[in-house]
């Protein structure tokens, strides 16, 4: 199968010059998590932008100095194989589709799972490619707390439990994003300045007015924010049976459970398409 079977074509990208508020409006209006970035009036990909980067340089405005240029990329041609390999080794989930130095598309790790391994008869278990170190918090973690823990892991996930260590939930990235706001803080550094002999010059102050942006969340806790209706598979699950729950959720993570029903694992787009590598 090919990347042109499976790749988005009506795909969404914003332009340099631009802003983040801008890229940030387009992510929330489209519900997706990362743009390709072009230049003005032009198909011709520069950059990619994604949320993550958007929360990681919350001082920056231009897109131009927040976007990733290094990128990899992939072609109508290549072989979905080839794609998934490249979001593996490169530890992404999202790969545009160029020809010609233009962008024509964009293929992502649950493009794959919903138009190819969802197709696909394989009949491994999903434990096979679960991750087993698994990022977890109390539901009654504040969410800016819970932010801060699922930055330090390295995820874009957090698993909820409760009181009694069962799960109870699951929190995403775009879950924290939609339940914070940007916000300016000024603050205020005096030094004074002299030079010894000057009885005057001591009295001198330098006033440097430091303005800075960060994350502001609401004051509710992970359990008000987390799905209701939450979707498991379990360690017995075929990694075709997950993608297509995956699909029919529409979502791009599924906490693993065994015949008891305990937590004991986490299975994302990203991980699952290994099975089309393998």
């Amino acid at each position: 199968m090919l990347v042109k079977e499976v790749m988005s074509e009506d795909i969404h990208y914003i332009q340099v010059p631009g802003n983040r508020l801008n890229a940030l409006e387009l992510m929330r209006e489209k519900n997706v998590s990362g743009l390709p970035v072009v230049k003005s009036g032009t198909k011709t990909l520069v950059g990619l932008v994604t949320r993550s980067d958007l929360v990681n340089n919350p001082d920056e405005e231009q897109i131009a100095l927040i976007m990733t240029r290094n990128l990899v990329t992939t072609t109508p041609d290549d072989d979905i194989k080839d794609a998934a390999i490249k979001m593996i080794e490169n530890n992404i989930r999202r790969v545009p589709v160029v020809h010609d130095g233009e962008l024509v598309g964009l293929v992502t790790a649950f493009d794959l799972i919903q138009k190819a391994l969802s197709k696909l008869d394989i009949g491994e278990p999903v434990k096979e490619y679960m991750l087993k170190n698994i990022p977890t918090t109390w539901e009654r973690t504040p969410l800016n707390v819970a932010f801060e823990m699922m930055r330090y892991s390295g995820f874009k996930v957090l698993i909820a439990l409760n009181k009694d260590g069962k799960l109870s939930g699951i929190l995403t990235e775009t879950d924290f994003i939609n339940e914070s706001e940007v916000v300016s803080e000024r603050t205020v550094h005096n030094t004074s300045v002299g030079t010894e002999g000057d009885k005057w010059s001591w009295d001198s102050t330098n006033v440097l007015y430091v303005i800075t942006n960060h994350l502001k969340f609401s004051d509710k806790e992970v359990k008000d924010v987390v799905a209701v209706d939450l979707i498991t598979a379990t360690t017995r699950t075929t990694v075709t049976e997950c993608a297509n729950k995956m699909r029919h959720h529409n979502i791009e993570q599924i906490p693993v459970i065994d015949v008891d029903g305990e937590l004991t694992g986490l299975v994302r787009a990203t991980d699952l398409i290994k099975a089309i590598k393998d």
